[in-house]
């Protein structure tokens, strides 16, 4: 992991990522940290944030675009392929994500959701909308290695925040986030209730010549708050 690490900030300018100096700890959250630090002998923490884009930087990064994000392919599957619950004991509140690689703990913090979906893709026979043509969301960079079945039926979308979600692994937290701009290319093809409009939520989807009855099946996926806008 470290060399795939060190392959991807080779791309771009290592002062953009580099965090503060050594001794310095992370000072926006609740947990304090050093970069690489090592808790046990042969043990080494990294921590790093995922934003609504599904751009992946080191957490400590301060100026967070697409010139400090991550963009090494075979370094983002990697990472991503291991995602999962953190359950290691340590940061869980703040880091609630977790990608261990060998005797690395990479700590895994995020804006929304750690899976962001950004592109559909379609099979090499397909097009898009077109029924029986196999279609993916790929997330996060991973283009078709890190990809999801694109369910219509399960698009969701949230009633206070307005942006949508698709499902994802178990593993991955289960709910994925649609990346705002794939949203707006699919909001089109939502359909709603003639008597509410927009103003309510969606019903249907219309893809593939077809009119999907939308499941509202992640509905679950939301504390009640967040459901009502209540804080």
């Amino acid at each position: 992991m470290l060399f795939l690490r060190t392959a991807a900030l080779s791309r771009r300018g290592l002062a953009a990522l580099r965090g503060p100096p050594a001794g310095c700890a992370a000072s926006r959250l609740t947990a304090t940290y050093v970069q690489g630090q090592s808790p046990e002998p042969r043990i080494r923490e990294y921590f790093y944030y995922i934003d609504h884009q599904g751009q992946l930087f080191l957490d400590d990064t301060k100026l967070k675009n697409f010139v400090t994000c991550f963009k090494d392919k075979k370094f983002l599957v990697f990472f991503f392929s291991r995602l999962r619950p953190n359950q290691s004991g340590r940061y869980q509140e703040d880091f609630p994500f977790l990608s261990p690689c060998g005797r690395e703990r990479n700590f895994v913090r995020c804006d929304d959701r750690p899976v962001v979906f950004t592109h559909l893709l379609q099979s090499p026979a397909g097009s898009p909308g077109v029924p029986g043509a196999l279609e993916l969301l790929s997330y996060c960079g991973g283009a078709e290695l890190l990809s999801a079945p694109f369910r219509p039926e399960a698009l969701y979308m949230h009633p206070v925040s307005g942006r949508v979600y698709h499902p994802c692994s178990e593993s991955e937290g289960t709910v994925g986030l649609v990346r705002s701009a794939l949203a707006i290319e699919l909001s089109p093809f939502f359909v709603y209730a003639a008597e509410h409009g927009q103003s309510e939520q969606p019903t249907h989807f219309l893809w593939g010549g077809q009119k999907h009855t939308l499941t509202d099946e992640l509905a679950g996926c939301f504390p009640a708050a967040e459901e009502t806008g209540g804080q």
